[in-house]
């Protein structure tokens, strides 16, 4: 990931995001894979407003009463596959996650969301334009089961962490070798939007990628999609510390995102739009960089305490691997 220090960003006219968002839930929902179904076929981690459930249609930035993100006028939802680890015994056991260090303290759990312009120094002197109500997309195909896929998606990369300031060397699967601080996964989504389609039946065919790697300067949108929205991603670091003694001999990676992926291949994001009014908007408009945009200068805000309180009710019950369970929701368990 071509990472900026801070100390680089020089206002003005960066308008950029980036914030915390803590668990709202943990369960086997997809409202946009699998609109409907309880369950869905694997588990994901959930954040953002609490009007996410299996069936989700309309304006979701006016359906919400609360969300886990720092930015309390943002209701969208924001979901990833889960990441378990598999014992040698058989048994799994789902990862905790970590905070990433750029965040106030005391996060439940969740992930760090960014909605950038073109990089992390600039704009790129072209009009933002946010989401419409009703915005849905998806980046990423756990049907992919191949190194080549998987490198075909740039945005889509494992980090083998030394600390969680760690962004070097990005990796198109998982690591090889017991990660010292942890394991993140960094999901970018396309940016470049068709102007007219808020879905498409594949929820990806009306956006399109122009992106190089992560942050860097995104080249421009084709005539076929030629309207620039924000560039969304998310980081989650997953704490497999507790594990590394656990490694298997012979050195096989013993890790598996939830739909028995234990390559990375197929590692995959949705994303579900639910500001409130023209919040995004205005911040897109804004020079505000990360937390300067927050407290009204432009957007809304709320502490940790208010994030974390933030919750939906299980629906799917089900044990979802906070202790050792013989399979993962959803799953076979082996013979």
């Amino acid at each position: 990931m071509k990472w900026l220090a801070l100390s680089a960003l020089i206002a003005p006219s960066q308008a950029a995001l980036r914030f915390g968002c803590s668990t709202l839930t943990i369960q086997r929902l997809d409202p946009l894979v699998e609109p409907g179904a309880l369950p869905s076929a694997h588990l994901h981690q959930i954040v953002g407003g609490d009007a996410f459930n299996a069936s989700m249609s309309g304006d979701i930035g006016e359906q919400g009463t609360c969300t886990t993100c720092t930015f309390s006028e943002d209701f969208s939802n924001y979901w990833t596959a889960v990441m378990f680890f598999k014992h040698p015994n058989g048994t799994y056991k789902r990862v905790p996650i970590m905070q990433n260090t750029a965040l106030p303290n005391g996060i439940n759990g969740g992930m760090t969301v960014y909605y950038t312009q073109q990089d992390f120094n600039s704009n790129g002197n072209v009009k933002i334009t946010s989401f419409p109500p009703g915005f849905r997309m998806v980046v990423g195909n756990p049907t992919t089961t191949s190194l080549s896929g998987s490198r075909a998606n740039v945005g889509l990369k494992f980090v083998c962490l030394e600390n969680k300031g760690t962004r070097f060397p990005e990796l198109s699967d998982f690591p090889t070798k017991p990660c010292r601080g942890g394991i993140m996964t960094v999901h970018h989504f396309p940016a470049c939007w068709d102007g007219k389609n808020a879905d498409s039946p594949d929820h990806q065919s009306h956006m399109y990628n122009t992106g190089k790697e992560a942050f860097q300067n995104a080249g421009p949108c084709p005539a076929s999609h030629p309207v620039r929205m924000p560039q969304v991603a998310y980081e989650t670091l997953w704490d497999t510390t507790q594990f590394n003694s656990m490694w298997p001999s012979g050195g096989a990676n013993p890790f598996t995102l939830s739909y028995t992926d234990s390559k990375g291949y197929g590692t995959h994001a949705d994303y579900l739009f639910g500001w409130k009014g023209d919040s995004l908007q205005r911040a897109m408009d804004h020079s505000c960089m990360f937390n300067a945009c927050e407290n009204g200068r432009p957007l809304k805000s709320q502490n940790v305490a208010a994030m974390n309180r933030c919750t939906i009710k299980k629906i799917v019950n089900e044990d979802t691997g906070d202790n050792w369970i013989k399979a993962m929701p959803g799953q076979t368990a082996a013979s």
